[in-house]
């Protein structure tokens, strides 16, 4: 029998967890609390089932295809390459390592369950860049004990790192020991230290010494000193041709790490650390490798701040239009910065649609919360994109700090007055590793997370208006957050679906949840509103959106008024 070939290391990425048993973890916390009304303007019931928009989609193409050979229903987080996978992966393909990938743990405990059984590896590692509880990683451990508990897990990333910035001491013992993992890395990057883990354990030499770990040995956990990793993105660019043979709906490519800004109401500096940005010359190198890996790709740049500094951009952008990859892709937007022609540049090099955390339409508010931006530079920027023809998402917070009634209303006309195509508005979540949470006492800011009160709003008043603007009747179409959001709109586009398609998709699912927050008893959608679902979902029928609107119109033909 031949000799198996050791895997040094096996990348876990994201474990979407069953949405049923996420929503019985929010709804515990009460129908009435912040988290609960947040999630419940994103998910309907089919037959007592709670379903999010994706899982929507997913349900009629289930129901097309059984019945006449349509496709397969195909949204979910494993539909593009988990961006750490790749980073990771090819990290330690470069230092000499082998690795293996679990792109969607949910989607592929079957073929994670054959590797642990047959392959020789060494070991597994976890991350965790987009989870806010411990639950999922407990999964994915507890699976992997269960079918080979000899292999060593590593787990790390801004979930970890972030947990042990904040916790006390016994707290964080708690869930160190919870999570039952064999090494933590403690880091903002941590690729380098999970090199030298997977060395040690490869070599059989003491993991003592190692920057940014923390280990278990028989009796605890023993924590290495931390040190600030500095890992030049430029010269860690993804090679995709180490992951050729899958096809993704997009790709993630990062060029920046962390965020050039501060504004008031968001930790993400704080978890990604010190603003780098890569040169055009490596991200050019790694567009040139997606290209051979998949020709006819779409990109989606994670970056936070995609466009700054503009003369970046634009050389970025006039890169991509004299490479004549003819790749397609979408990103984060700040449009206070759009001129006619970067704009034009964007087109011409393929973007095909950008989100825009507008957050707020009054000045003011934008002051508070340290946005750099003007409502009347929103407003230029995104007529300028609606020129050119990109697709716009417009995200929104309402009930930070300084917000009142009036603000919100400011917010509301904005929406309507600037014709963005997209639009979310979301209660503000507290988190105090903000900047405005050093500022709590100016506005009288308590409590934290989505429980929340300050001088001029609470929570529970900001969750009212929330609703309040989902159920009016406005030209933008609102787009759910939870299981479906801004980079779904470009799965569905890369699967043949027209924006007029997807928009009538959308509200016919808003439709279910507004008959929802009417009858709060209901246990599934009418037959108009599954209707709606499935007609917008037919290439067969022309489903228009006026006559969709009247549909809406007449069956929530209803005062909604939360006061």
């Amino acid at each position: 029998m031949p000799k198996r070939e050791t895997i040094d290391c096996l990348i876990i990425g994201h474990n979407e967890t069953a949405f049923s048993d996420y929503l019985s973890g929010v709804e515990s916390m009460g129908r009435g609390s912040g988290a609960y009304r947040d999630l419940n303007l994103g998910f309907v019931r089919v037959d007592g089932i709670p379903h999010h928009a994706s899982s929507l989609y997913n349900l009629v193409r289930a129901e097309e295809t059984n019945e006449n050979g349509g496709e397969p229903g195909c949204l979910h987080c494993g539909a593009s390459l988990s961006p750490a996978v790749a980073y990771l992966g090819t990290y330690l393909y470069r230092r000499g390592l082998r690795f293996d990938y679990i792109n969607a743990f949910q989607e592929e405990k079957e073929r994670l369950k054959e590797l642990l059984l047959h392959q020789n590896i060494l070991s597994v590692a976890i991350t965790t860049t987009y989870y806010v509880s411990v639950f999922p990683i407990i999964e994915i451990v507890a699976f992997i004990r269960r079918i080979n508990p000899q292999i060593k897990i590593i787990v790390g990333g801004p979930f970890i790192s972030s947990k042990i910035r904040v916790s006390d001491p016994i707290t964080l013992e708690y869930l160190l020991n919870t999570i039952a993992a064999d090494v933590y890395v403690n880091s903002a990057q941590g690729e380098e230290a999970l090199v030298k883990i997977v060395r040690a354990l490869k070599h059989r030499t003491p993991l003592r010494g190692i920057d940014n770990t923390i280990y278990r040995v028989v009796d605890g956990y023993v924590a290495n000193p931390v040190f600030r990793e500095n890992n030049r993105l430029s010269d860690n660019m993804v090679d995709w041709r180490l992951f050729e043979g899958n096809k993704w709906d997009y790709a993630l490519i990062r060029t920046t790490i962390s965020c050039p800004f501060s504004c008031a109401f968001c930790g993400f500096p704080e978890h990604a650390g010190k603003y780098q940005a890569a040169g055009i010359d490596a991200i050019a190198r790694e567009l040139d490798s997606l290209a051979e890996a998949q020709p006819d790709g779409r990109i989606h740049f994670v970056d936070d701040t995609f466009n700054v500094p503009k003369e970046r951009f634009k050389a970025l952008l006039a890169e991509m239009i004299d490479s004549q990859r003819q790749l397609r892709w979408h990103s984060q937007y700040r449009c206070q910065f759009a001129d006619r022609d970067t704009v034009r540049l964007m087109k011409e090099s393929g973007c095909e649609g950008v989100f825009l955390g507008i957050e707020s339409g009054n000045d003011a508010m934008l002051e508070n919360m340290n946005k750099r931006a003007t409502v009347d530079e929103y407003k230029r920027g995104i007529e300028l994109l609606k020129e050119a023809g990109i697709l716009t998402y417009a995200s929104f917070i309402v009930g930070f700090p300084g917000e009142t009634e009036e603000t919100v209303e400011d917010t509301i006309r904005f929406i309507d007055d600037t014709g963005v195509d997209f639009f979310r508005t979301q209660v503000w979540y507290c988190e105090q590793i903000t900047p405005i949470w050093q500022e709590r006492q100016r506005f009288g800011l308590r409590g934290s997370n989505f429980e929340w009160q300050h001088d001029t709003m609470n929570s529970g008043r900001a969750c009212d208006l929330v609703e309040e603007i989902f159920m009016g009747h406005r030209q933008a179409t609102w787009v759910p957050q939870y299981g479906f959001d801004f980079g779904n709109i470009f799965h569905l586009l890369n699967h043949g679906l027209s924006r007029d398609d997807i928009t009538n998709f959308i509200r016919a699912f808003n439709l279910g949840v507004k008959e929802k927050l009417i009858n709060p008893e209901v246990t599934g959608m009418t037959e108009e509103a599954t209707a709606c679902v499935r007609r917008s979902l037919d290439k067969g029928t022309q489903t228009e959106t006026p006559a969709l609107t009247y549909i809406i119109e007449q069956n929530l033909n209803v005062d909604f008024n939360l006061d």
